[in-house]
């Protein structure tokens, strides 16, 4: 049954007090609102990758057994929407803060700082240092990936203070951090980064304890701000570095049976370069739940609260929706979201691993008092393998992506000779201080055919979503692009012969992906009506009794709670 619900306005807060009290003697309705009275927990997943179609399929066909259990006592949000550009940064900002990448500040991994200023040493991944001229403007290209770990190459980035398979962030290198010219040119930690607060920050400010689990160490960026070197809002943070080398994993088994005390496939790639690789890494992560569900911290060696917040991303179905490994495709085989065999492998993994971490929350008795959220910060595109078009061309293609037909006369020599352009099935471009926007977007549309352009966003077009261009003291955000370039659907920017779609884009493939929240009070519905995942975090608050409008997004952009998520009458 789907049902379009809508949120009671404030008016009405003492009618749905009372009306809660009375719906306690009675059975719910099947579209009455989750009060979620008695939730002192909430246990929020991101599947990368994972569309609304992706959850519609596999429940159809009776593959993922636990998700479906999970959508009988949930809300499932079949439109929802996540963050545009839809990169894993601002992806995960958004669920976590409830902002837009206007509003937080943060467009992708990499990107770039009209401001900011170059790293006193080069990253990993290619941003040359500089140097930091104080009190004025630098300008500088950005990075939140691995390369600002110590060592991108080992699991846990390289600090002497962890174990082989800890990881956390005393391995990032603050030498490597884009530096403040307006404050002292100190590193700019990724937390400090985010120009919003977030869920993490407000609860750790209430007294509560939080504990997260991502794919870098540069992803306590969740914290928000602190003004310190510590992600202080984050109680216990575990990331593993996912692009650093195999090794074995002694003692650790998938949620599907599958061994990692001998790396599945030592094909001396990183972690995402092969479909049972990738589960291994990700079962560090589903382990580390499983250790704070049992209340202790994220190794398991000593105890700890229960978080009030806590949760963790999956890779392993974004990378089974792009990789091509040796003659083997990922991703789908039609339009109508098919998954091949390896693409049904990642999906039953991520379905059993979830079913340890409901399997530990019944263990515990504390799956009553635990809402679960399942959502994702990116989907991929395109799903339809028929679609693909690859510029420059790894398959007979021919093109130019954005970025090298506008080239030097018209972008930083950072944006095209360091880390690279910032271009998966979108392209963000950053112009030279001087050059005409107008002169760059003719170009480009002379060049439309040639660089698969479907749409171009600049001037009154882009900042009506994402603001002006420019520097503070001109009225403008340093952060905005001066053009986005959207191609056309199953344009990607690679000429990788190892994948076979990306994210990053404002098409459904990439924005359209599942929101699923889940408790056994709540009554089995769908909501139609379009939703974004930046509503996750008015909602987190909400359901943990908290105020939403502690959140800048809220009181900035208006971001509302999710409907079907009603105010509880519990503080």
């Amino acid at each position: 049954m789907s049902v379009k619900l809508t949120r009671l306005s404030p008016s009405l807060a003492v009618l749905a007090t009372v009306a809660t009290t009375l719906a306690a003697a009675q059975p719910a309705l099947a579209g009455d609102d989750f009060h979620p009275v008695g939730s002192h927990h909430v246990l929020l997943i991101s599947i990368d990758g994972m569309h609304a179609l992706d959850l519609q399929n596999c429940v159809a066909a009776r593959t993922c057994p636990n998700l479906a259990a999970l959508t009988e006592t949930g809300i499932n949000y079949t439109r929802a929407s996540t963050s545009k550009p839809s990169d894993s940064f601002p992806g995960l900002m958004s669920i976590i803060s409830g902002g837009s990448p206007k509003l937080v500040g943060a467009y992708y991994d990499v990107a770039y700082d009209r401001v900011l200023a170059p790293p006193a040493t080069d990253t990993g991944n290619g941003v040359l240092h500089g140097s930091c001229s104080v009190g004025r403007p630098n300008g500088t290209r950005t990075e939140y990936e691995e390369g600002v770990d110590l060592d991108q190459t080992k699991l846990n980035g390289g600090s002497t203070a962890y174990a082989t398979t800890d990881g956390g962030t005393q391995s990032i290198d603050p030498n490597k951090l884009i530096r403040d010219p307006f404050n002292g040119c100190k590193p700019v930690y990724p937390w400090n980064f985010v120009r919003s607060n977030t869920i993490f920050g407000v609860l750790h400010h209430a007294g509560f304890f939080t504990a997260w689990s991502d794919k870098h160490p540069v992803y306590a960026a969740v914290s928000g701000p602190t003004g310190t070197n510590s992600p202080s809002n984050v109680d216990d943070f575990y990331g593993p570095e996912i692009n650093s080398n195999l090794i074995p994993l002694p003692g650790v088994k998938t949620a599907t049976g599958l061994g990692c005390a001998k790396i599945p496939n030592d094909n001396g790639g990183d972690w995402t370069g092969d479909f049972d690789n990738v589960k291994c890494y990700d079962q560090l992560k589903v382990n580390a739940v499983l250790n704070w569900i049992h209340g202790k911290n994220h190794l398991g060696t000593a105890p700890g609260p229960v978080p009030a917040l806590y949760g963790m991303n999956f890779q392993a179905v974004s990378v089974g929706q792009k990789l091509i490994e040796t003659g083997v495709f990922g991703g789908y085989k039609d339009a109508a979201g098919t998954p091949t065999a390896a693409m049904l492998g990642e999906i039953r993994f991520v379905d059993a691993a979830i079913g340890e971490l409901i399997g530990a929350l019944k263990q515990t008795h504390r799956l009553d008092s635990t809402t679960v959220i399942v959502t994702a910060k990116h989907g991929q595109s395109p799903m339809d393998p028929h679609r693909f078009f690859p510029i420059p061309g790894s398959a007979g293609t021919n093109g130019t992506p954005p970025s090298a037909v506008l080239g030097p006369d018209f972008l930083p020599d950072s944006e095209l000779n360091q880390i690279g352009s910032t271009e998966d099935d979108v392209s963000l471009l950053w112009l030279k201080p001087g050059t005409s926007t107008t002169d760059a977007v003719n170009l480009l549309e002379t060049n439309a055919t040639q660089a698969g352009i479907g749409q171009i966003l600049y001037g009154p077009s882009l900042e009506t979503a994402f603001g002006k261009p420019g520097i503070p003291s001109e009225g403008g955000d340093p952060r905005t692009p001066d053009i986005i370039v959207l191609p056309n659907t199953g344009v990607v920017y690679t000429g990788s012969k190892k994948k076979q779609a990306e994210h990053g884009g404002f098409s459904p493939d990439d924005t359209n992906v599942m929101l699923l929240v889940s408790n056994p009070r709540i009554h089995e519905r769908s909501v139609t009506a379009a939703v974004e995942t930046s509503q996750v975090a008015p909602t987190v608050l909400q359901i943990l009794g908290l105020d939403p409008n502690s959140l800048e997004a809220v009181r900035k952009e208006g971001t509302p709670v999710l409907p079907g998520v009603a105010q509880s009458d519990e503080r």
